[in-house]
This record gives C-alpha cells, sequence and structure tokens, in this order.
C-alpha cells in the first residue's frame, strides 16, 4: 500500500530536532499541503515550522497525554483536512543499566503508549478513508538490543511489536504501516548519550537526512520495516538463527566495552 505525498497533511511527532525533523522537512519536499511538526518542545517546532515555510505548522504537545493527541489530530482535520501520514516519532533516551521506576515510566509512555493513543485517534479515520500511512519510529534496539539502557531498549521492542500488530489488525483497511528501525544517528539524542555509548561503539553512524530518505522510499513502496542501515537485517538474522550464540558474543562485546556485570 501507498500514500500520495503530494499535497498530503503530515503530522510528525517529535519533530523538532533530529529524526523528526529531518523527516517533516523531507515530507514537506514531496509536496505535502500541510506539515504539523508536533513537539514537546512548542519553540523548536515553530522553528521547523519556519523552516519548512508555508505549508508548515508547528504545534505543542506531549505526547504522553491521550487528550493532548487528541486535541492534537481535532485541530490538524478542522483546520486543514484527514490526516494522510502519521509519523509516531517521539522518543527519549533515559535510564542507565537497569534505571529507575521513573525511567522506566516515561520510557514506556513516550515508545509504547504514545504510539497506542496516536493509533486510537489517528486509524479510525484513516481506516474509514481506506487511505492513510501509520509510521512508529522504533529503533535497531526493538529488533535486537541496546546495551547501556534496558529502559530503552526494552521499550522500543515494545515499539516494533505494537507496530507488527497494527499492521496485521489494520493491514486490510488500506492504511499502510511502516516501523523504522535505525542504528546510530547524528541527533541530539544521540550527542546526549557520551562518548561511551555502546551505539556510538557499534559505528556506522548516519545524518538523520538519510534516515528521512529511507522513509520516504518506505512510504512510496509500502514497506513495512525500514533499515536505513541494511545491515541490521543481518544482525536480526543472526540473533533469530543462534539465540545462544548471539547472547555469548554480545556478552563478549559489552565486555570489551567495560559494561558487563561480572561476579
Amino acid at each position: 500500500m501507498s500514500v500520495e505525498l503530494s499535497g498530503a497533511v503530515v503530522v510528525v511527532t517529535g519533530g523538532a530536532s533530529g529524526i523528526g525533523r529531518a523527516l517533516a522537512l523531507r515530507l514537506a519536499d514531496e509536496g505535502a499541503s500541510a506539515v504539523i511538526v508536533a513537539d514537546l518542545d512548542h519553540d523548536g517546532a515553530a522553528r521547523v515550522a519556519v523552516e519548512i515555510g508555508s505549508a508548515g505548522v508547528g504545534i505543542g504537545v506531549d505526547v504522553a497525554i491521550e487528550s493532548d493527541l487528541a486535541g492534537l489530530v481535532d485541530r490538524v482535520e478542522r483546520e486543514y483536512g484527514p490526516i494522510d501520514v502519521w509519523c509516531s516519532n517521539a522518543g527519549i533516551g533515559r535510564g542507565d543499566g537497569l534505571g529507575h521506576d521513573e525511567d522506566w515510566e516515561r520510557s514506556f509512555r513516550i515508545h509504547v503508549m504514545a504510539h497506542v493513543f496516536a493509533a486510537r485517534c489517528v486509524l479510525p479515520g484513516m481506516a474509514s478513508r481506506g487511505r492513510g500511512h501509520f509510521l512508529i519510529t522504533a529503533s535497531a534496539a526493538g529488533l535486537l538490543i541496546q546495551m547501556d539502557s534496558a529502559p530503552y531498549s526494552v521499550t522500543k521492542h515494545g515499539s516494533v511489536a505494537l507496530a507488527e500488530w497494527l499492521a496485521i489488525r489494520y493491514g486490510g483497511t488500506g492504511v499502510g504501516f511502516s516501523c523504522l528501525c535505525p542504528q546510530g544517528v547524528r541527533t541530539p539524542m544521540m550527542a546526549a548519550a557520551g562518548p561511551e555509548s555502546a551505539t556510538l561503539a557499534a559505528g556506522g553512524m548516519i545524518e538523520p537526512e538519510q534516515v528521512a530518505e529511507a522513509v520516504v522510499g518506505a512510504i512510496r513502496d509500502g514497506h513495512f520495516l525500514v533499515l536505513p542501515h541494511p545491515e541490521v537485517a543481518d544482525y536480526e538474522r543472526r540473533r533469530a538463527a543462534d539465540r545462544d550464540r548471539w547472547l555469548v558474543g554480545m556478552r563478549r562485546v559489552a565486555a570489551k566495552l567495560g559494561i558487563a556485570e561480572s561476579g
């Protein structure tokens, strides 16, 4: 399934920086009639909207609050028309190691429940019209692992599982679904992780614009899994083929990075 991007009404959450900003700018380049940049950072969203030009709209929203998302959807559809593309992209990086309760709660709220809230608000309309595209930004950590942070890794697995569930449950309605799983991307979140990050150690860092290009291609072609780092597919196959061997290898990597626990 694919959706026409020219003339589309697009919403990008977490759009004030990083991958979200690149997505908003790239979708605007495709000729979207309205690109709503939604972010907790209202000023940042407004700045990206200015970069976009006449099609850009910056709106402050907390994706962890369902009523905020419902209000956003209502406003967008009243002022700009039915939503054609929803990029559920907001994400956070917090919780070293096993983290604290608040790290788990906030990560789950952003990486799982925010997508659930968006689906409740957006998918009924898309399904009734028989068109649209719903993107969830997960991470390669959702297919593999992120050794620095259990809250991040586990909740990103939840993002992937939810994207798959939605694609199965609603895939026959005419709505397309994609799950974005990049590895290292040069974003403010990645910069905040610091030089000791396991993701940085893995190498293969790419720019947000490369991620956005991959997403546009997936929307056009109706592809579900978006892998801006193609090697992630090989890693996932190796993991599935021999989980014990994969775990041994990952323990070696963790030991080399100095983050493995030992007795």
